[in-house]
């Protein structure tokens, strides 16, 4: 949303403000309710072995000043007022700095790059290329290849803990705040509701997922709003009623006073103190729901207060009680008279950002696979009207097996805690180090400031995540088995995928061959469509020799089409797809290629197959148009030149890679230098509207006839019927591979395309319209 605040008269600037502070309040319910339920748990993990609550209340007073100035250094200064300035097009998110900085230098992956993603509106850089400050960072990253895989594995690894946090996050949440009733039941009787409960709760939480968060969206800001104000409020009634001095302990000598009297055992404590801003990557990674303005009055003016009262409240009560360390909770602070009230508001919003939690691993799976990360699921989107709702069954289910294990196995706050704290330090020790790189190489600031940047911040994450380490055998194994687990999973997929595109680059088919098809060698053209889909952006693919080779055969209306991502987060509609011939005009082939972005939808195969025809039907108008404007054509400029339509058409020329490149390339290094090489040249050729074809003056004789001729075809093509073509693939290692190689790709790689979602259940293919042929690839 653009408030515009400089340009605004009086009564719109008045209306902008009530927009923002209206996504400020719905943001409650998004973004804050696993930050605000942190209160639950933070000073029981924190007391719960390594140190004990004296007489002289200092350990108390140092939790509370560590509290605090974690909250306002982390999540207010360096979240609020830094990061979330690091948007991609309004998203935030690990991919988001990830594709920040692919933008801006060399480092991508993803092999089928073209000089046309440039051109994108999505694809904005700060600073016209020509002014890009070239800075040693980013030379010497352009450099040396193998940092580009390590800032992968980088991005994977935060991705990977954001996943195991969604998993820790409902069972600490829900556990803490049904542990409430353990106030009311002797010890004998509540260990045995707690787990039950909160088994229960879960198994309801994750049951109701495929509804989609939509349906109950409207009541998630009030539930937040509702806890934020009673924790606020129980917090003033403490600091009134038991200690008014407590302020003092905001002051950073108590924290040093702490660590001098606990010295070791302080410091491992630390692990429970970090707990108090579980959620706060929340703020960055749901930016593209709301906006930076409404983030930073929620927090700076609601939240933050309201957790630094809450906590403030529970040190007051707690100086004033010297109990045993199991006594020591936020419940033991609430009053008798308003305990079942509290309860069940505590109840209600640990679900609500469990919730938020869910909802945001299954979108970063989601953009993991978009971005050929993550082994296909299946991704069903719950809502029309709002976008990002999405829910993957698989996922779900697999959480919610894994989330009830944990909750009976650990059966306490402290191993839940451990095991948390150290996932919520990982993801935001990466998004440290990310954006001290955006810093440098997007926002073209002096390295030093990024070293700065990325020391202060960074040793105050590692200060905790060291303590979080001090716990592996208490649960903070568990998120560092699960990363583990996950980012071989993801890096193994995303590794043989892109050997896959190696090997289909270096074994297409040259365009003359495809030219030579015809009657004379016994091949022929059947009605209808055929869409063959590959990965390749020029070329013909092998698997389609393949087809032809088998079954003499192919459709009147050929279309090669590659469905590929871009690092942007969307796509518009109007320039989604990239149209070009493939071949002369009779020959009635063409090459469609469909760019997402990697929070983009992708569209179902029947709206995909009637708005290809369209945009096919636009191509031919619009090619024709242009012919009457160029004297000559060739075959060759033909494949070279692909026109993006839309509500504006316009024609990008690009040295596509010649025929000789996919010759003798066995590394994904010289693969990108070929890439990078072919796609140096871009020019925009014209814009013309789509008003103005129909306006302007059409073909006439024989140029009208043979525009009517290929309507016609495309017309009686799409009425005789559509098939798919797809690769159906085996990919094994060449021989003299190493042992990790053989496993990764002959087991790894394989037992996943088995087990996982095939490309003709991610494009929704009817079983009827689909041709698969069969390929193996030796990489």
């Amino acid at each position: 949303m653009d408030l515009n605040f400089g340009k605004c008269c009086g009564s719109k600037k008045k209306e902008s403000w009530r927009s923002v502070l209206l996504l400020a309040y719905q943001s409650l319910g998004v973004v804050y309710g696993d930050l605000s339920i942190s209160p639950l748990y933070v000073f029981k993990s924190t007391f719960a072995e390594d140190i004990r609550h004296s007489e002289t209340n200092e350990e108390i007073y140092g939790v509370l000043s560590f509290v605090f100035w974690t909250l306002t250094l982390l999540p207010l200064l360096k979240y609020v007022f830094i990061v979330l300035r690091a948007d991609d097009n309004g998203e935030g998110g690990t991919f988001a700095l990830y594709s920040l900085i692919c933008r801006h230098v060399k480092v991508s992956l993803l092999p089928n790059r073209q000089a046309a993603d440039e051109a994108l509106s999505t694809y904005k850089l700060e600073h016209p290329p020509e002014k890009i400050h070239d800075s040693c960072v980013k030379r010497y990253l352009e450099k040396h290849k193998w940092l580009h895989t390590a800032l992968l594995i980088l991005v994977l690894l935060g991705t990977c803990m954001v996943i195991g946090d969604g998993l820790l996050t409902p069972a600490i949440s829900v556990f803490s705040a049904v542990s409430g009733l353990e106030m009311n039941m002797s010890k004998e009787h509540h260990q045995y509701a707690v787990i039950p409960i909160s088994c229960f709760i879960l198994v309801c939480l994750f049951a109701l997922q495929h509804f989609g968060t939509h349906r109950l969206g409207f009541v998630f800001a009030p539930i937040v709003l509702t806890w934020l104000l009673c924790i606020s409020g129980i917090g003033l009634y403490n600091i009134i009623q038991w200690n008014p001095h407590v302020y003092k302990a905001l002051s950073p000598k108590y924290m040093f006073m702490f660590l001098r009297k606990t010295r070791v055992s302080g410091w491992m404590s630390l692990g429970g103190i970090l707990l108090c801003i579980t959620g706060a990557e929340a703020m960055f990674a749901d930016l593209g729901h709301f906006n930076y303005a409404a983030i930073q009055i929620a927090f700076t003016f609601l939240v933050y207060p309201a957790l630094i009262l809450a906590y403030m409240g529970q040190a007051a009560y707690l100086s004033q009680h010297h109990n045993s360390a199991h006594a020591i909770g936020f419940y033991v602070s609430v009053p008798k008279c308003v305990h079942w009230p509290v309860l069940m508001i505590a109840i209600l919003a640990s679900v609500v950002g469990s919730q938020a939690i869910i909802s945001g691993t299954f979108s970063i799976i989601n953009q993991s696979q978009s971005l050929g990360c993550f082994p296909r699921v299946k991704v069903i989107h719950t809502s029309d009207n709002i976008h990002g709702q999405i829910y993957i069954p698989e996922i779900n289910w697999m959480l919610m097996v894994l989330c009830i294990a944990v909750t009976i196995g650990f059966r306490d706050v402290k191993h839940l805690g451990n095991a948390s704290g150290l996932a919520v330090m990982a993801v935001m020790l990466v998004t440290t180090c990310l954006m001290s790189l955006v810093i440098v190489l997007c926002w073209h600031k002096p390295p030093v400031l990024a070293l700065l940047f990325l020391l202060f911040f960074g040793s105050i994450e590692l200060l905790y995540f060291s303590a979080s380490l001090t716990k592996f055998r208490e649960g903070a194994w568990l998120p560092i088995l699960l990363s583990l687990f996950f980012v071989i999973i993801m890096f193994v997929w995303h590794y043989t995928t892109i050997k896959k595109y190696e090997f289909d680059l270096q074994n297409k088919v040259s365009l003359e061959w495809l030219l030579a098809l015809g009657p004379s060698i016994g091949i022929t053209r059947v009605p209808g469509i055929g869409l063959v889909f590959t990965e390749l952006t020029s070329g013909i693919p092998a698997n389609f020799s393949r087809f032809v080779t088998n079954l003499p055969a192919f459709h009147r209306v050929l279309v090669f089409v590659c469905v590929k991502s871009v690092p942007v987060p969307f796509v518009p509609d109007a320039e989604r797809y990239l149209v070009g011939r493939v071949g002369p005009v009779d020959h009635r082939s063409y090459r469609c290629i469909v760019r997402y972005g990697y929070r983009d939808v992708h569209q179902d195969v029947d709206s995909f197959e009637t708005e290809l025809v369209s945009k096919l039907a636009d191509f031919i108008r619009y090619d024709w148009h242009k012919r009457t404007q160029e004297e000559e054509e060739t075959v060759m400029s033909n494949e070279s030149r692909l026109a993006v339509i839309g509500t504006v058409a316009y024609e990008i020329e690009e040295n596509l890679q010649p025929e000789s490149v996919s010759i003798g390339f066995t590394t994904v290094e010289s693969m990108e230098e070929v890439i990078e090489r072919a796609t140096t040249i871009r020019r925009v050729r014209f814009a013309v509207e789509e008003e103005s074809l129909s306006s302007s003056s059409s073909p006439s004789g024989e140029a009208e006839a043979e525009l009517r001729s290929e309507l016609r075809d495309l017309v009686e093509a799409q009425e005789a019927g559509t098939a798919f073509i797809l690769g159906h693939s085996h990919v094994k290692a060449k021989q003299g591979s190493s042992v990790m190689k053989r496993l990764a790709v002959n087991f790894g790689y394989n037992f996943l395309r088995r087990n996982c979602r095939g490309p003709d259940v991610a494009f929704k293919v009817p079983p009827v319209s689909l041709l698969e042929v069969g390929m193996v690839y030796v990489v």
